[in-house]
């Protein structure tokens, strides 16, 4: 039987996750606080992007190898009772983001915080995928996971496991070697899929994880929030008894400033979009088989349009650009 007050909860949780949050219905101002409701059932994980600052991507305002930015994210990070952060890696692939994520994991055990990763899968079809897994993944238990990384009380567990979170791109990665190879760690990781993976390498996962969902509909319903695809994600996940499902909410999708933008909305909605992915978690977070994470998409990926960094709502600012674009009034 589900909790007669999640509902509320989740009602609340929307309310302290952001510093401002602009409504048709009138500015509310609230300030960032902790998320207890959530941290009751799941702890809350913030996808993170580690590539600002590198002149491939659009300029922020800040680098994220600026340990004084690091800082400050997991300082206002865990302010909003985020747990920790998920970080997009790709091994030797992109050395930038390594340095960066290697520099974030120092900062976060200074600061008694938890971050892991989130291996990124060779888009290309040309044969490298299996061998480019291997290589990130024992790279990643020398220098962050293993008993010789320095930093590795930082990293994030689960029942005394490594959680490595998998962002699939064309599928072509041999998981049956990858899960042989990291079988032979000291405490072998908890591999956790997007969605689900290729049929005959399901049996390497433990877990599964729902993320951003944006219409594909021509022209795009900007409104369309992800409910069709949470249902359908959470209903699939009743039927994969012992995996480990990992919930997914997020405030918005826009990625017109990306290079590999196309042209893909989706309204905020002054935070209503927020507020009903969170819903649909608590919704389906079974008490009989309670998730233990939720995956907020993102902390800071501002080239999709998805960073809750600067809090969950475009309320204020649509406000702001209707009343610069109203006729004055007359004299």
């Amino acid at each position: 039987m589900r909790r007669p007050w999640s509902f509320l909860l989740a009602i609340g949780a929307t309310l302290l996750i952001a510093e401002t949050i602009g409504c048709s219905h009138g500015v509310r101002q609230v300030a960032n606080g902790p998320l207890p409701t959530l941290q009751e059932q799941a702890r809350i994980l913030a996808d993170y992007q580690p590539w600002f600052g590198d002149r491939k991507h659009i300029n922020v305002g800040y680098s994220t190898m600026d340990p004084n930015v690091l800082r400050n994210q997991i300082l206002k990070a865990r302010n909003m009772g985020i747990y920790g952060f998920a970080v997009d890696w790709y091994g030797d692939r992109r050395p930038f983001e390594d340095r960066s994520y290697a520099l974030l994991q120092r900062v976060a055990a200074e600061n008694n915080y938890k971050v892991c990763l989130m291996y990124d899968e060779v888009p290309d079809d040309n044969g490298t995928a299996t061998d480019d897994a291997l290589q990130a993944f024992e790279k990643a238990y020398r220098n962050y996971i293993g008993p010789e990384a320095p930093d590795r009380g930082a990293y994030i567990t689960y029942q005394g496991r490594p959680v490595i979170f998998i962002f699939p791109k064309r599928g072509r990665t041999n998981w049956d070697r990858v899960r042989e190879a990291v079988n032979q760690w000291e405490n072998p990781p908890i591999l956790i899929y997007k969605d689900e993976p290729p049929a005959q390498y399901a049996h390497d996962f433990d877990g599964f994880y729902a993320w951003v969902h944006v219409s594909h509909r021509t022209p795009p319903d900007t409104h369309d929030w992800g409910k069709e695809y949470l249902d359908t994600f959470y209903r699939r996940m009743e039927q994969r008894p012992g995996k480990i499902v990992v919930g997914g909410i997020w405030p918005g999708f826009d990625d017109r400033k990306a290079s590999w933008s196309l042209n893909r909305k989706m309204d905020r909605r002054c935070g209503q979009t927020f507020e009903d992915t969170l819903k649909e978690f608590h919704q389906h977070n079974d008490p009989e088989r309670p998730m233990p994470f939720v995956m907020l998409a993102t902390w800071n990926d501002y080239e999709e349009g998805t960073q809750i960094e600067t809090g969950i709502s475009d309320c204020k600012n649509q406000n702001q650009v209707a009343q610069q674009q109203s006729p004055p009034p007359p004299q």
